[in-house]
Parts: structure tokens; C-alpha cells; sequence
């Protein structure tokens, strides 16, 4: 079954000013925990898992990382046995502090935690044969979930009723989500990617499955790299759902909004410019990002 999401329109003065409309996919309302980009990456491994006879997946990720919590649950609710590498030996002591961590625990996940040199050696294939002589047979899902059948499922986030906008915005993680939308969007549309990783390396990994060169990678607004945070963004977030309702979080949807605003701001974007974009979930992660907020006695994202 092909899930479709529902477009919500932006009310904002910075929009009227620069005649440029701005609107939402709402992915997030997918579902609380396997929603937006990682429920489309989900979709279709999970069916080939099964397909293949696996009854346990094993994938990668970080304090973080909505991909671990996602695959936890959708592990649990199919019935497979899950297994997280977590980039970080220093969680294993205190992984229970770490509310995505624990979350995913929760629903089944069982962790190892290996060191940050370690985890940069995860996708070749001795680690990978390091792995099964460890845990067994299973069904490999690369960290963020992005591989073809990922690919094919975020193709699915874009629908007809997507047609008349001349851009097309998502944040950016591994990749996949902007190549399986960048493979889907409507000519002469324009994809857009924000990055939550400070660096421009992202360019080879996506050519790898966009097919397609309607895309550009914006990359000002990382905010100093995966998981930084600033008090400015904070700010951000919360005043933008003060004013459209709209929940963002910190690591992706919140700073391609940033983003995306600051540029039509600059007049980026000619007038009549028609924006969507797309809300890839992630909110799970707020709680765990605000208990590190606390910590640094900086404002807390508004839940």
C-alpha cells in the first residue's frame, strides 16, 4: 500500500513580502516513530528481509540516530530480531541516559558499541564478515537505511498532487531520501538538499542513486556539524511552531527550515517561487537532544 501524506501551506509575513509561497509535506504523521523518510527507507527492506527468510536485522547508527529507533520498532511490529551498532564505545556505559537508545531497547534492539574507528570501517566487507561470524545470519541495513530498495521507497514521497511546485527542499543525511525524490520529482522541478553534516562529501554517495542532475546541495547551514546545536536555532525551531503549529527538530527538518527561510529572506527564490518541503520526521529525537541542552544551560526545544 502506497501511503500519502497530507500538504500543509506556511503562513508567514517573510512569505507575502517576497511573493514566495512555502509549503509542508507532513511525513511526519506517518507515525510516531517509523515516520517520514525512515518509514519510505524501511518499507521495502522489510518485505525483502522477509522475502530472503531472515528473522533479524542488524544496522548502524548514533546517539541519536532516528534510523535505530525506527528499525527497532518496525523490527518489533514484523516480528524480526533487531541489532544496532552504535558509533561510541563510551554510550555503552550510560546508553540508559540516552532516550532514543532507550527507546529502541525498549522495543528489542540489542546493541553493540564500538569505537569511532571501528564503526568508519562499517561497510566493507570484513567488518561486515566480523559481524556474522558474532551475531549469525541477518538482513544488513546500512546506517540511515540508504540502499536501492530505500531509494525506491523514498521515490514514493513525491505524488501527483506535487506537480505545480517549482522546488522541491529535504534535509540531508546519508542521502537517500534527496536521490529517490531528486528520481521522482516532476520536470522542471528543482531539488534542493540541506545537509546536517558540515562537508560536501555528500555529492558521490548520491550520484550513486540519482539518476537524474535536478538537485543541489545547500550546505550554509549545518550549524557546525551532525547534532549541533545553537541557541539560535532553538529559537528558531520554537518560534516556528509558535507561528505555524508545526513541530521541527534540531538535527534536520529544523535546519533546512532555518535554511530555506534565511534564503527567501536573501531573495533566493524569484517571485511567485512555489517551496515544498518535505517534514522527514525525526521528532523522536528532541527529548534526548534537550536533556543535552539542559546540560549546557542553553534554551530547550518546545516539545
Amino acid at each position: 500500500m502506497r501511503v500519502t501524506t497530507e500538504n500543509q501551506e506556511v503562513h508567514l509575513s517573510i512569505l507575502d513580502q517576497k511573493e514566495v509561497s512555502l509549503v509542508i509535506k507532513r511525513e511526519d504523521r506517518i507515525h510516531p516513530l517509523i515516520s517520514g523518510n525512515k518509514y519510505r527507507k524501511l518499507k521495502y527492506n522489510l518485505e525483502e528481509a522477509k522475502t530472503q527468510g531472515f528473522d533479524t536485522l542488524l544496522t548502524f547508527g548514533g546517539a541519536f540516530s532516528n534510523h535505530i529507533a525506527a528499525t527497532a520498532y518496525a523490527g518489533k511490529i514484523h516480528g524480526l530480531k533487531t541489532i544496532g551498532i552504535i558509533r561510541g564505545e563510551e554510550l555503552a556505559q550510560k546508553w540508559q541516559e540516552n532516550s532514543t537508545l532507550k527507546l529502541a531497547e525498549s522495543h528489542g534492539m540489542q546493541f553493540k558499541f564500538v569505537s569511532r574507528e571501528a564503526y568508519r570501517e562499517k561497510d566493507t566487507p570484513q567488518y561486515i564478515d566480523w559481524l556474522k561470524e558474532e551475531f549469525g545470519a541477518f538482513y544488513l541495513l546500512p546506517e540511515g537505511g540508504t540502499n536501492p530498495l530505500a531509494i525506491k521507497g523514498c521515490e514514493e514521497i513525491i505524488t501527483t498532487n506535487d506537480a505545480d511546485f517549482d522546488i522541491v527542499c529535504c534535509a540531508v543525511g546519508t542521502g537517500g531520501t534527496i536521490a529517490g525524490i531528486s528520481n521522482a520529482a516532476f520536470a522542471p522541478q528543482k531539488v534542493l538538499g540541506f545537509p546536517a553534516l558540515k562537508g560536501d562529501f555528500l555529492q558521490e554517495d548520491i550520484c550513486k542513486f540519482a539518476m537524474r542532475e535536478n538537485w543541489k546541495l545547500i550546505t550554509d547551514y549545518h550549524f557546525g556539524g551532525y547534532a549541533k546545536v545553537t541557541e539560535e536555532l532553538v529559537s528558531f525551531i520554537n518560534n516556528f511552531k509558535l507561528n505555524t503549529q508545526i513541530p521541527l527538530d534540531s538535527i534536520y527538518t529544523g535546519k533546512m527550515l532555518y535554511g530555506i527561510l534565511d534564503l527567501i529572506q536573501k531573495g533566493y527564490f524569484p517571485p511567485n517561487t512555489k517551496i515544498l518541503a518535505i517534514h522527514s520526521g525525526g521528532l523522536q529525537g528532541i527529548d534526548g537532544m534537550n536533556r543535552n541542552l539542559l546540560k549546557k544551560n542553553l534554551p530547550l526545544i518546545d516539545i
